[in-house]
C-alpha cells in the first residue's frame, strides 16, 4: 500500500491539486525552490534569522527542509507525494544551514520557534507545518510559545506537529497545546514506527501518517527516501490544505474537528487514530449539506 492509499489522500488529490489562497507555512529548513520539480510560482520566503533558499545543497537543513516541501509542494508526477503543488507555500527557515550540520533532526528554541509561527500568521498562513523539535524539556512551560499558539487559536491558523523521534512517552511544550495537532509517524501497515514518540496528549488529539520510506525531493533534482515524524507531518498538512481547497468557508475549529476525526468515538491510549483524507472529506460534505438545509 503506497503512503497516499494509507492516509486515503488520493481521492482527494484526484478532486484537487490545491488553491493559491490556501497558504502553508513551512517552518523548517530552507528549500531548495529552484528544484526542476517544485512549482516556485507559489512559493513565497518569509525573512527570519537564516535565508529560505538553499545555498549548501547537501546541508542537513536544506535536505530537510527540501524533503518536506516537496511532500506538500512537489509537481505532481515527480516521485513525491506531491499533495498540494497549487497552494501558496510560505518557506520560514528555523534553522540554519551551518547550524547542526552533524546532526539527523533538527532542533529549535521555544522563543524561536514562536516567533517563527508568529511570522507565518501575519503572513496570513491557515495551516502551519512544523518539523523541527523543541530544544527544551517537557516539564518546562515556555510562555512565549504559549502566547502565540493561542494566538493560532484566535485567528484560526492551524498547527501541525511532528510528535519526535525518539521514541519516548510524555509531550512538549508545543504538542501538548490542545490547539495543536502532532503526527505520529506509521509504517505501511499502519503501525507506529518504533522511534515516534507517544503520549497521552498525542493519542487525544493527535495522528498517525505515513513516516516509513517516504521518497521525495532532494536539491539538485534528485530523490531522497527517509522517514519519521517530519516525514508523517506534511501528509496531515497536506490534508487540510486540499481540505481548505474543497470547502473554503468551513472554520478552523470545525476542520481540526473533521482531520482529527474527533466527531467519531476515540479510545483512551497514547496512540492516535490514521490519518483518513477521505472520511474527512465526507464529513465536511455532511456538514455542508446540513448548513445548506438548515
Amino acid at each position: 500500500m503506497t503512503p497516499l492509499d494509507l492516509a486515503v489522500l488520493a481521492p482527494l488529490m484526484n478532486l484537487t491539486s490545491g488553491r493559491m489562497d490556501v497558504k502553508i507555512g513551512l517552518i523548517d529548513g530552507p528549500v531548495a525552490i529552484d528544484h526542476p520539480e517544485i512549482a516556485g510560482e507559489h512559493v513565497q520566503e518569509i525573512a527570519g534569522a537564516w535565508s529560505g533558499s538553499c545555498t549548501q545543497s547537501d546541508s542537513v537543513a536544506c535536505l530537510h527542509g527540501t524533503f518536506v516541501a516537496g511532500i506538500l509542494f512537489a509537481k505532481r508526477g515527480s516521485g513525491a507525494p506531491a499533495i498540494c503543488p497549487d497552494c501558496t507555500l510560505l518557506v520560514r527557515p528555523i534553522f540554519g544551514e551551518a547550524i547542526g550540520a552533524n546532526e539527523n533532526a533538527p532542533t529549535t528554541r521555544p522563543e524561536q520557534l514562536a516567533q517563527a509561527i508568529l511570522d507565518c500568521i501575519v503572513a496570513g498562513a491557515q495551516v502551519l507545518n512544523i518539523s523541527a523539535a523543541v530544544a527544551q524539556p517537557s516539564i518546562q512551560k515556555n510562555s512565549a510559545l504559549e502566547e502565540v499558539l493561542n494566538l493560532a487559536v484566535k485567528r484560526g491558523v492551524l498547527v501541525i506537529v511532528a510528535a519526535g523521534n525518539q521514541g519516548t512517552l510524555g509531550s512538549t511544550p508545543i504538542t501538548r497545546h490542545s490547539w495543536v495537532i502532532p503526527v505520529v509517524a506509521c509504517d505501511h501497515q499502519g503501525r507506529p514506527i518504533h522511534q515516534s514518540n507517544l503520549g497521552n496528549s498525542i493519542g487525544r488529539r493527535g495522528l498517525r501518517a505515513p513516516g516509513d520510506r517516504i521518497t521525495s525531493l532532494r536539491a539538485h533534482g534528485k530523490m531522497l527516501t527517509s522517514g519519521g515524524t517530519s516525514a508523517a507531518a506534511p501528509f496531515v498538512t497536506g490534508a487540510i490544505a486540499l481540505l481548505w481547497s474543497l470547502f473554503p468557508q468551513t472554520p478552523a475549529a470545525q476542520m481540526k474537528l473533521a482531520i482529527t476525526q474527533a466527531y467519531l468515538p476515540r479510545p483512551t491510549t497514547v496512540i492516535p487514530p490514521l490519518l483518513d483524507g477521505w472520511g474527512s472529506h465526507q464529513y465536511l460534505l455532511t456538514m455542508q449539506a446540513r448548513r445548506v438545509l438548515g
